[in-house]
Parts: C-alpha cells; sequence; structure tokens
C-alpha cells in the first residue's frame, strides 16, 4: 500500500468538488459485480455525463503527472475514473474488485479523497491484509494505491459527506515484488548525481523493465 499526499491541489480540489455538485449521481450498485452489490450502498457520479467524463480526465491526468504515482504504479491501462459519493448510513462492505474489467487486468486499485477528513464522520477505507486491517483516511487531495485483490471496504459514513474519485490500473509490471524491486531502484536513483553510478543503475532498471513488463 502507498499513499500520496497532495496529488490534487487544493485548487484542483475545489474544482472537482464543484463540477459534482452539479453532476447527476446514480446508485453505485448500477457499476457493482453481483456479489458486491449485496455490500454496496453509495451512489456514484453518471460517467455518460460529459462533465464528469470531464472531471475524470482532470483528476486521471494529474494522477499521471505525479511522479511517484507513475513510478510505484507504472501503468500500462487505466480504467475509467468514477466518482462515489456517501453520506447518511452509506457503505461498501467487504468485497474483492473483478480481477478483469472491460478487458484490463486490475493490478491495483487507488482512491484520491476529495472530502477532508473532519468533514464527515465514519467513511475509512479499510484494507485486509496479512498484517490485520489497515485503516485509510486522507485529507482531500491526497491518494492510496493498494493491491486490486486485497479485500476491502468502506465504513459507513454516520454524518457528513465522503466524495472520492476510484480507478484502477493494469501496470507494466504484474507482480507486486517486483514493483517495488522498480520503485527501489527509482528512488534510490532520484538520490543520486549525475554520475557513471546513475547511469549503470539506469541500464539495470531498463533491463529489469524489458524482463519484466507485459505490454
Amino acid at each position: 500500500m502507498l499513499t500520496i499526499a497532495d496529488v490534487l491541489s487544493a485548487e484542483d480540489v475545489a474544482r472537482v468538488r464543484e463540477g459534482l455538485a452539479a453532476a447527476p449521481f446514480v446508485s453505485g450498485k448500477k457499476t457493482a459485480g453481483s456479489a458486491a452489490k449485496k455490500v454496496k450502498r453509495n451512489e456514484q457520479a453518471d460517467g455518460s455525463n460529459a462533465k464528469v467524463a470531464a472531471l475524470a480526465k482532470f483528476v486521471r491526468q494529474a494522477l499521471e503527472r505525479d511522479p511517484v504515482f507513475s513510478l510505484y504504479a507504472r501503468p500500462s491501462r487505466w480504467s475509467n475514473v468514477m466518482f462515489s459519493r456517501y453520506h447518511g448510513g452509506d457503505e461498501y462492505g467487504f468485497h474483492i474488485d473483478d480481477p478483469v474489467m472491460a478487458g484490463l487486468r486490475s493490478d491495483l486499485s487507488f482512491t484520491v479523497f476529495l472530502s477532508d477528513p473532519e468533514t464527515y464522520e465514519g467513511g475509512a477505507l479499510l484494507v485486509d491484509g496479512l498484517d490485520g486491517e489497515r485503516e485509510v483516511k486522507l485529507s482531500a487531495g491526497s491518494v492510496v494505491l493498494y493491491p486490486t485483490g486485497a479485500l476491502h471496504r468502506v465504513t459507513p459514513v454516520t454524518s457528513g459527506e465522503r466524495l472520492a474519485a476510484v480507478g484502477w490500473i493494469q501496470s507494466l509490471i504484474r507482480r507486486a515484488d517486483e514493483r517495488e524491486i522498480l520503485f527501489d531502484l527509482g528512488r534510490t536513483r532520484a538520490s543520486l548525481p549525475d554520475s557513471d553510478a546513475r547511469l549503470l543503475l539506469d541500464k539495470s532498471i531498463g533491463n529489469l523493465v524489458r524482463l519484466w513488463g507485459e505490454l
């Protein structure tokens, strides 16, 4: 799991929230799988609406520009970005996202928080792993990335409103351990000045991407 602060600036968040305030929302069950429908209770912005689609593109472009996000996820393909809204007891019980979505292999899930945590109660993202449940409730404009195959849920929102953008990525590097190695090497590379050592590291990173990459 990786969290990154401020992938959207305060101005970006305000722009998205303002656009969503006038957007049509539908039941979240319309985009849930057969099992997830039983535990999903929220609303989602209608992705067929042109203004909603433009906001989704805006959020995706912000994620694509973030160097840490790109270094960690190494996106090959993206799902559509969707906007979810929770209030008045809405929640999303434990579920697993579909492994394939419209021909995309879902390796990584992401949630971009669009509401400041002090403006709503509940609404934490809980991801279940071998080390137990991890609770995530970030400031507006921050993102969390986690393995799509993990059990996860959104706890009931008891007051206020929780807005978020969610989506899925097929990574160029399928295996999580290989992505982690490349992420560590990339961070190490960024800490080095221009030198023969950095050039040699570039060579190794490039060769590993060729070895592990799947287009």
